[in-house]
């Protein structure tokens, strides 16, 4: 993915130039390309001036940074107990095995879904459970996961 250079001056400019101002800083940047493209998160550092490994301590530390792009659909699986104990692994694994992903976690090469698991979604009594983009699927097995992403596939679809 390409990044504008102007796109990231231009967020910079609403945060003054101090360390204090990083995480803003960072937090604009992932508001406007859905993740911190690594030449952008040098720009940040260079901006509030702290160094660039602090930057990258930054965003790898929180879990609401994201380092690589996003799908247009986010799939997130519920680990929490009651899901566990009903299935969450192979539900987890099936959606990574229909998406073709590589890694543990992620995003498919044609940016269409990424991935990810949590602890809780608090929807217990309806676990298994996967929270697509903002809306939560409950009760789900391999086969209702397949199918799942089969229909996200048709909307993303050119």
């Amino acid at each position: 993915m390409s990044v504008s250079f102007a796109r990231v001056e231009a967020i910079l400019e609403r945060f003054p130039p101090s360390p204090e101002h990083l995480i803003e800083a960072l937090q604009g940047i992932q508001a406007e390309f859905n993740f911190i493209p690594p030449e952008a998160l040098r720009a940040a550092c260079q901006h509030v001036g702290v160094p660039e490994s602090r930057g990258w301590a930054v965003a790898t530390f929180y879990k609401a940074f994201r380092l690589e792009p996003k799908g247009e659909h986010d799939i997130s699986v519920c680990m929490g107990t009651a899901c566990h104990v009903r299935g969450a692994a192979n539900l987890y694994q099936k959606f990574r095995r229909q998406l073709e992903l590589e890694n543990e976690e992620g995003t498919t090469r044609d940016l269409k879904f990424s991935l990810s698991k949590v602890r809780c979604l608090g929807c217990c009594s309806m676990a298994p459970v996967a929270k697509v983009d903002e809306e939560i699927h409950g009760d789900l097995n391999q086969r209702k996961a397949g199918s799942l992403v089969k229909v996200l596939e048709r909307e993303v679809e050119p």
